[in-house]
């Protein structure tokens, strides 16, 4: 039977003998060792703009020791002869740490089954993988910066590589780079090996880690050379240690050198162009687009100014209330109360209650403007001091989040009126922020309940990495309505109506042996016309200090219906939170109207959830998902300031691989882009996107909409510090 397997054993090696192998592994592995032993040396690590064809930092196919710059968020297309297309999203984690998602098209590499057992011929593969990437040490004056990298460690190891690299710039201009790889990187002109690198099996479920293979098999030299021509031009040439085995093997590729020549031209701030020639052979094109997230298109924000502070006059007995003889006056706090609403909607908030006395105000607020919590709550307390009698000294502004009260920020008005035109930084030196505790004298807002807001916008839904069409997307117009009823209890629904778009052209066919939670998406995109999204009734609690609930019934998401139950705890000033959520759900209809289909289940999870500081956050659940199968899921997300947030998720739980089909578990990507870093108007709104290499059966949870952590956690202690420099704002 003919093998369905790539031919490791034609990779090209040099024809140098035994002992000059070792001998040159030798000297390989001392530099190695004299650069990770050399002492740290500049502050910051070494961070360049280019990529290489893969979209990590690099020269043309070899990669660098450079970084993005931290935070950096980008994308690069690029298209390589004989249709090799590889499209990379980056995300610079941390200063020293990289990390990518690929999807690729790799000409006749998946072979096609005759029927009898034999090949008949091989077709492209679209492959999907991840790299990770630590710059271990810094550049020093005299030592390079080094970094160790893996390329494609989940999955099929087409791209599958490992390296240690090290980079050194000369001026400003010219960076020199060397260093070692494995796997596709030890490919050509090898010195040595260590050990027998496993060959993948095509006909496995694939999108398991691959460390068997890792750092193991032939190991060949890189270097190649970067010059940086202008503000706009970079010239690049390298010496590859790629034979590009896969290619040459089936396609109209030819490995004729191993010298890659290429040069980059900067076309704006964020976007680069690239032009290669490869291996003697083939021209290849970039197109790349990067942000940074830090960095928003407006950076002092389109937002109208706040109302300054209203000084007090000079203390006097009996006037401009700082006696306090206004209390005694029945209309005072409906009026005063009234001035503070009125104010405050026109600021894009809303006062729910108020509890005043003649030395302290409590204003319960709810903030539907502001991205940063600590803006509004500056905002909230200026207006306060416009309408406040002069004998009220001490401003508590009480966050509230679907009728939640989730943390109290307490300041004087003395601080208020002293550090007006200081630092945010003094104010919060003073500040106060606390538990929100219970207050029985609150008194609600006249007019405040019942509330309807509603709203017409249009909506984008994409499907990704389907072979048949990579990529497919509908537009359409979203119709949700909300009804607050009474504080916490809220009646809402999304109705959507599909205009233009092709994902009701996906022809694929779930052959999940488990039960079809998730793998027959493509039915509801089929169905969706004229589709209701959402319709629950919700409400949200503090049944005790610190604890949180929810209680959410109707049409949970576009695939399930019924009732879902949620408590978390999570102290004001923790780090740490713990939550637990009870769902039991009926599968819906493809046509989302009101019916329902003849499957079942009781799914829930219990949740620890931990920021770790600096933006980055981590979150394990473990439990019962929607295919009744039992695991756990871990996430690790980094977010900023301003509200956008990247993050990464896999599960893994009691179902085999066998029966969760191609990929093995689930895993993915989220990123969630703040309207306001882009539009630069005050918003609370975002856009989101999950990206799964597969979406399957196994792992699957409900998509409840409100869960409590994500709803309190900008309020509390660590988010409002991460923003408080925008409380004069």
């Amino acid at each position: 039977m003919q093998s369905a397997q790539p031919n490791r054993s034609a990779l090209p090696r040099t024809a140098m003998p035994h002992s000059r192998n070792r001998a040159a592994l030798l000297c390989a592995s001392a530099l190695v060792y004299a650069v990770s032993t050399a002492v740290p040396g500049l502050a910051d690590p070494m961070v360049g703009a280019s990529r290489n064809t893969y979209g990590m930092p690099g020269l043309i196919d070899m990669p660098t020791a450079e970084g993005f710059s931290d935070g950096t968020l980008g994308v690069s297309i690029t298209a390589l002869g004989g249709g090799t297309l590889r499209n990379t999203l980056t995300f610079q984690i941390a200063p020293h740490v990289t990390g990518a998602f690929r999807y690729s098209r790799v000409p006749d590499l998946m072979p096609i089954p005759d029927g009898s057992g034999g090949i008949s011929g091989y077709k492209e593969l679209y492959d999907r993988s991840f790299d990770i990437r630590w710059q271990v040490l810094e550049e020093g004056r005299y030592t390079p910066a080094l970094a160790v990298g893996l390329n494609d460690m989940v999955g099929t190891s087409v791209y599958s590589s490992e390296y240690i690299v090290a980079t050194k710039g000369f001026g400003s201009a010219l960076r020199v780079t060397a260093g070692v790889g494995w796997g596709r990187l030890g490919s050509f002109g090898s010195i040595g090996s260590t050990g027998t690198r496993p060959v993948y099996d095509y006909n496995s479920n694939g999108g398991e880690f691959n460390s068997g293979a890792w750092f193991r098999g032939d190991v060949a030299p890189f270097f190649g050379v970067s010059y940086k021509f202008n503000d706009r031009l970079t010239l690049k040439a390298e010496y590859s240690s790629d034979a590009y085995v896969q290619e040459t093997r089936l396609s109209d590729w030819e490995h004729q050198s191993a010298v890659n020549v290429g040069l980059d031209y900067k076309l704006g701030a964020a976007t680069n162009l690239q032009m290669f020639y490869l291996h003697g052979d083939k021209i290849g094109f970039q197109f790349s687009y990067a942000i940074d997230p830090k960095r928003p298109a407006y950076p002092t924000g389109l937002e109208s100014a706040p109302l300054p502070v209203r000084p007090r006059p000079a203390q006097s007995a009996d006037v401009d209330g700082w006696s306090g003889a206004w209390t005694a006056d029945p209309t005072a706090q409906p009026a005063i109360q009234g001035a503070i609403a009125q104010a405050l909607a026109k600021d894009g908030q809303i006062l729910e209650s108020m509890s005043l006395t003649a030395t302290r105000a409590e204003l319960r607020v709810r903030n539907e403007t502001y991205n940063a919590a600590p803006q509004a709550v500056g905002r909230v307390a200026r207006i306060a001091t416009r309408a406040l009698p002069s004998s009220v000294e001490t401003i508590t502004v009480t966050l509230m989040e679907k009728g939640m009260a989730v943390s109290s920020v307490t300041v004087t008005r003395s601080d208020l009126e002293r550090l007006e035109n200081g630092r945010s930084g003094d104010i919060l030196s003073v500040a106060q922020i606390t538990e929100a505790g219970k207050d029985p004298t609150q008194v609600v807002t006249e007019g405040l309940f019942p509330r309807f807001q509603w709203s017409l916008r249009p909506y984008l839904e994409a499907s990704y990495f389907d072979p048949d069409s990579p990529l497919r997307a509908d537009v359409g117009l979203s119709l949700k309505a909300r009804y607050d009823l009474g504080s916490g209890f809220v009646l809402s629904g999304d109705l959507r109506q599909t205009l233009l778009g092709n994902l009701d052209q996906s022809d694929r066919v779930s052959t999940s042996t488990a039960p079809h939670v998730r793998s027959d998406s493509s039915e509801y995109q089929k169905n969706g016309d004229l589709a209701l999204h959402r319709l629950t009734f919700a409400h949200y609690g503090r049944p005790a200090e610190n604890l949180y609930s929810r209680l959410t019934v109707g049409y949970l998401e576009r695939m399930y219906g019924g009732i879902s139950g949620e408590l978390l705890w999570k102290p004001v000033d923790n780090r740490l939170a713990l939550g637990v959520e009870a769902n039991w759900v009926t599968k819906r209809d493809y046509d989302q109207r009101f019916g329902f289909q003849d499957y079942d289940v009781a799914t829930g999870h219990a949740s620890a959830y931990y920021d770790f500081g600096g933006g980055y956050t981590g979150e394990l659940d473990l439990g019962r998902y929607l295919a009744k199968d039992w695991g756990a899921t871990i996430s690790l997300a980094r977010e900023f300031s301003n509200g956008w947030q990247v993050g990464a998720f896999a599960t893994v739980t009691d179902m085999s691989s066998a029966d969760f089909g191609e990929g093995s578990f689930d895993k993915g990507i989220r990123i969630t882009a703040p309207i306001a870093w882009l539009s630069g108007k005050p918003s609370r709104a975002s856009m989101s996107t999950v990206l799964r290499p597969l979406q399957r059966d196994g792992g699957a949870r409900l998509d409840v909409d409100g869960r409590l952590y994500e709803t309190v956690r900008s309020d509390h202690m660590g988010a409002l510090y991460e923003n408080w420099g925008r409380f004069w704002r």
